[in-house]
């Protein structure tokens, strides 16, 4: 089993990632490298937690030796600068079931949740903070809540250990949230969540979009739950995060909301919003026209300037809409196209 990740470890970092993507599902589709139950995969984002790395790993064994299934740890340490990669390079070397990934610098923790998606080998993936507010002991009643049915469980921090205006903040943010995407979720934000390996396997995260995976994955039609977790005070590093944080996630929303639900149909919002405002403009001119006919002057009505802004703006948002059409067509009928439909199905009955 060691020499089949070490393997995959090396064609990864030599550049070889097709050879990576076939070894990978060669392993999962191999019934002597997987005996019995499907891995667990726990994908661990860390930054500057140096003291939080060794403590994790010792949690996360006494959460999940008594599952009784495959399991391995994925630490992603990105761009630390306080010695967590030598802590983990010994972890990895003490540990079988230890891999680690190291940054250049500090990406962000979309780009970490990524690569760890990315480099996970397992039908379930659990995603959890390394700076110990996320309680590992939770994760079985994840994955039983997983179990029944759903394809991403989501943590709810009910008793939040955090200050007051960052639980009032991120209340107000997942309350639009809601609102906006449709997906009534108490906790966004919550590092802690277990998924189906199809939910995150070609869903490109960037910038700060790993806020919404819940909403993507719903706007993608998989089953989505919440669960109460317990959660613990920070004690390793401290949050970086402000008011900004906030403000940067409302138009990340705006985003997400207009990828989800417009993606496959830019003419139904631009060619709308074309229509709409090319009316009020016809409607307006009609009207002046009649002001015209009556013997009435026009020509320095700031009325009629408004008119025809917005028929020729109008028929811009209406243009856009076509041209949106043509490249989403373009993009069906491309091979990534119809890659991407075949995650739309849950299961085919022949």
């Amino acid at each position: 089993m060691r020499a089949i990740r070490e393997k995959l470890w090396v064609s990864t970092e030599t550049g070889g990632v097709a050879r990576y993507e076939h070894d990978r599902y060669h392993r999962a589709a191999d019934d002597d490298a997987i005996p019995g139950n499907p891995w667990l995969i726990c994908t661990l984002w860390l930054a500057e937690h140096a003291v939080a790395r060794a403590t994790s790993v010792a949690e996360l064994q006494s959460a999940l030796e008594p599952l009784g299934q495959e399991w391995e740890t994925v630490f992603v340490d990105d761009g630390s600068s306080d010695g967590s990669f030598g802590e983990l390079t010994r972890l990895h070397a003490a540990h079988e079931n230890v891999r680690v990934v190291r940054f250049r610098r500090n990406f962000g923790k979309a780009a970490a949740l990524a690569t760890g998606f990315d480099r996970a080998l397992g039908e379930t993936i659990v995603t959890i903070d390394a700076d110990l507010q996320d309680d590992p002991a939770e994760i079985p009643r994840l994955l039983v809540k997983l179990d029944e049915g759903f394809d991403l469980v989501s943590g709810w921090k009910t008793r939040r250990r955090d200050p007051l205006r960052r639980r009032v903040l991120s209340r107000i943010f997942n309350w639009v949230t809601g609102r906006v995407s449709g997906l009534r979720l108490h906790d966004l934000n919550c590092g802690l969540k277990a998924y189906r390996a199809e939910v995150v396997h070609g869903m490109r995260l960037y910038g700060e979009l790993h806020r919404f995976i819940p909403v993507l994955a719903h706007y993608r039609g998989f089953r989505i739950a919440e669960l109460p977790v317990n959660h613990r005070a920070r004690e390793h590093g401290r949050s970086r995060y402000g008011v900004e944080r906030y403000i940067r996630g409302f138009l990340d929303l705006l985003t997400v909301s207009f990828i989800g639900r417009y993606r496959h149909r830019p003419l139904h919002l631009f060619g709308g919003l074309g229509l709409v405002l090319g009316a009020i403009g016809v409607v307006i001119l009609a009207y002046l026209t009649v002001v015209k006919a009556l013997g009435h002057a026009i020509g320095e009505r700031p009325l009629l300037t408004l008119g025809v802004l917005l028929v020729v703006v109008g028929l811009q948002f209406f243009s856009l809409g076509l041209i949106s059409e043509m490249l989403t067509s373009q993009h069906e009928e491309s091979g990534a196209g119809r890659e991407q439909a075949e995650l739309h199905i849950d299961e085919i009955l022949s």
